[in-house]
Formats: C-alpha cells, structure tokens, sequence
C-alpha cells in the first residue's frame, strides 16, 4: 500500500478515535450530576478488561506480554494516569465542555518542560517561546482576575501537567513494554483506584454537596436504571475501541503527521457543549483556544530530540 494511503488511513483512525473517545467524556459530564466519579470508573474499568485482554492478544500475538517483569511500572504510571484524569473529569462536573478540554491541552507544551526536566531533554528557544505562549492563552480562558473567575478551573491544569509526567515516564518504558501491556496495567490501575475510593465514599457518609467537583467525587453509590448502567459500561467499550484506533493510527502513519489532528477533539467538545448545555467560550476563551492550539501545534510539529515516546500513547 501506498506511504500516502497509510497515512490516510492512519489519520482516519486517530479521528474517529478522537471522536468516540469524546463520547466518553460527553456521558461522564451528563452523569456528573447523580452518580460518583469512582462508581462510573469501576463499571468501565470492569468492561473495559476483558477488551483490553482481546487487544493484548490481537497486537502482541499472546497474553504473555502482560506478565512482563516491569508490570509494577506500568502500574505506578497507571496511578499516575488515575490522578490526572480524575482532575480532569471533576473540572469537567463544573465547567464547560470546550474550556475543560482546551485547558487538558496544555498536556502537550507541560511534556516539553517534563521531558527537559526528567529526561534532560534540550529544549529549542522557540519552543520555549511555545510553551509561554500556551501559558498566556491558558490565562486568557482562566481570566484568573475576572470576577466569574472559577477555581476548578485548575483541575484540568492540574489533569494535564500529570498527564504529560506520565506520557514522559512511558518513554524510556515503550521501549521494553508492548503498548498493549501498557493500556492493560494501565486499566488495572484504574480499577483498583476507583475501589479504593469507592471504598471510601461509596457509603456517601462523606458526601459534601457544596460545589459540583466534590459532589462528582465524595458522592455515594447510587443504584443506576438500566440505561445509565449501560452508559457507564459504554465508557470501558468506547475506551477499549478508541485506544485500539489510536495505537493503528500511530502505527500506520508517522506521528508528525497524525498528532496534529489531536485537536480536532476541540471540535467535539464545542459541539457536545453548545447541544447539550448551550456553552459557548467568551471572546476572551476563543482567543485563549486559538493561543493554546496554535502553540501545540508548533511543539508536536518539531522533531523529537530523542526516540519517540511509545506509538500508542497519545493526547488522550
């Protein structure tokens, strides 16, 4: 086949992925506001094993892969993954789709300062100069002087900077761990996580209402019909199904070439905002999008000083 047509194909995988994997976090905004965060990830997590098990055999030819004696940094890193998008998904309770996603992506420019600072990796002049700019527009969302100025604004600042660390760390790790292995620790991870904190708040004796992220978080089991019940096992399939497209893409076409079109998850998350909630961002948010996209652009866009970070992983 063609180089041209593989990097067709490949690009289409990584939007169609981009597109179901939206869907994830359209449902978890749309559950946010009865059910916990641990309870939604316990019931994906649990779907999502068995088809991450299907993938392991499909990519890797077996299932031994995943008993590979570093399984225990997969694990680490799966924690690490855990925190950050649990920041993530409490700042999405509380604020718009577009914003909490445009903020996420600063993941891209946090993995430059992650990869000079842990991996001693030289950073350009011009990226740094990148880097600021993502700041700048961060802040022109965040407007952190402005009255309407929200706090959870932070979390999904907060979800990317430890996104970026794990994405870091899983450099030096793709290169003795199969992708597959690493998505399969990475899902056990998530699971126990979200027992523990189940563990802990499932009674609901802790739950503080006050402000919609600790409600997401600090809320109790609740005993969901069946149509929320299957959206919440719906996560573990797309999940499964969007990382599978994703890893393909990465795999058939060169990663300067497909990374860019990350950020047509912006598209989705002002779309799912303005159907469902009718949120649109500010001038000020617009400009602040343009400013972080345009900035993430220019650093995915530059080549990479050392080897790549493993295929499969990417942006989300």
């Amino acid at each position: 086949m063609p180089a041209l047509s593989q990097t067709r194909i490949g690009i289409l995988c990584l939007v169609t992925g981009i597109a179901i994997f939206s869907v994830q976090d359209l449902i978890l905004k749309l559950l946010s506001g009865d059910y916990p965060l641990h309870q939604a990830m316990v019931i994906r997590s649990l779907v999502a094993l068995p088809c991450l098990l299907l993938i392991t055999r499909w990519f890797d030819g077996r299932l031994t892969t995943i008993t590979t004696p570093g399984w225990w940094k997969m694990l680490a890193r799966g924690a690490l993954n855990f925190l950050a998008y649990t920041a993530y998904y409490l700042g999405l309770a509380v604020l718009p789709m577009a914003e909490t996603v445009a903020l996420f992506f600063m993941a891209p420019l946090f993995i430059t300062l992650a990869a000079a600072l842990i991996l001693r990796e030289t950073v350009s002049p011009a990226a740094a100069v990148a880097v600021c700019m993502g700041f700048a527009g961060v802040l022109l969302i965040v407007q952190p002087g402005a009255s309407g100025f929200q706090p959870a604004a932070l979390l999904p600042i907060l979800g990317a900077f430890g996104y970026a660390v794990s994405m870091v760390v899983a450099r030096p790790m793709g290169r003795t761990e199969t992708a597959a292995a690493m998505a399969f620790w990475g899902n056990i991870c998530f699971l126990l996580c979200a027992l523990v904190l189940a563990a802990i708040y499932g009674s609901g004796r802790f739950a503080a209402d006050s402000h919609p992220a600790m409600a997401f978080l600090t809320r109790g089991w609740v005993s969901p019909p069946p149509g929320d019940l299957l959206l919440m096992g719906a996560c573990g399939l797309i999940a499964a199904i969007g990382l599978t497209l994703l890893t393909q893409a990465y795999k058939m076409a060169p990663s300067s070439a497909v990374a860019p079109f990350e950020y047509s998850f912006m598209f989705w998350g002002l779309l799912w905002g303005w159907m469902f909630w009718r949120d649109l961002p500010d001038a000020m948010g617009w400009v602040g999008i343009a400013v972080i996209i345009a900035a993430g652009l220019y650093v995915i866009r530059q080549p990479e000083p050392t080897a790549p970070a493993d295929p499969a992983e990417t942006f989300r």
